[in-house]
């Protein structure tokens, strides 16, 4: 009498569903890691006044397109408007908590007449209204914030190019802090530290906080990984 066995076969199916258990953990872990980076490096608004919007509006240069950001300089006209001008907002923006201070918003009367301007990389600003890259000499609109150490840098939380379509530049849709009321205090923007002790500050430091993002992540890997533990020991006791 032959004996069929089947060991041999049903032992290398196991070492198959093992490897591409790993492997499909694995795939998970590096995607998990560079979403949570991008979208940490894309809501970073930690070192931009996020108390004062401003408008401006210029015309581009020194373009530099892709991730994780894009950067150009805007040559800030002279004789802006004494607010935003009534423009078109990303539907995301347009609640009155948003849409208000943008439209209030002052326009930039600082003392540079160049700024070195900051927004979201092609995979994002591609689904909120802008599908090609900023050509120089274009002429640009827009409102945001300026820098807190470094006063001559920009960063918007919606841009008008061209036909003056709106192009969000917010990652949840919706201001990162609220604005002070409109005229401004008077005198310099409140320090970082002094910013820590804000309103607006610490609801910027919840939504932008590195270890609130990691933490996610970190439970999620947790989660995955324990999954699959589970799935190949169930699965090697029935077999």
């Amino acid at each position: 009498m032959r004996f069929i066995t089947t060991s041999a076969p049903l032992a290398r199916t196991s070492i198959r569903r093992a490897r591409l258990a790993t492997a499909s953990l694995l795939s998970a872990t590096m995607l998990l890691l560079v979403s949570a980076g991008a979208a940490q490096a894309h809501h970073g608004f930690d070192d931009f006044d996020t108390d004062r919007l401003h408008y401006i509006a210029g015309t581009v240069s020194q373009v530099r397109w892709g991730e994780p950001h894009s950067y150009f300089t805007v040559t800030v006209e002279d004789g802006l408007p004494a607010d935003t001008p009534e423009r078109d907002l990303p539907d995301g923006l347009r609640d009155a908590a948003d849409s208000d201070p943008i439209n209030a918003a002052p326009s930039y009367s600082g003392p540079h007449d160049e700024l070195a301007v900051t927004i979201a990389p092609p995979s994002f600003t591609s689904m909120w209204g802008l599908d090609r890259k900023l050509n120089d000499g274009e002429r640009i609109e827009a409102v945001g914030y300026v820098g807190k150490s470094h006063d001559d840098e920009f960063r918007p939380v919606v841009f008008w190019v061209g036909d003056g379509k709106p192009v969000n530049q917010v990652l949840n849709e919706e201001l990162p802090a609220t604005p002070l009321p409109v005229p401004y205090p008077q005198g310099d923007a409140p320090s970082a530290d002094a910013d820590q002790d804000s309103p607006s500050a610490s609801a910027e430091s919840e939504d932008t906080s590195p270890t609130a993002v990691w933490a996610a992540v970190g439970a999620v890997l947790v989660a995955a990984i324990a999954g699959g533990v589970f799935y190949l020991r169930a699965h090697s006791r029935r077999t």
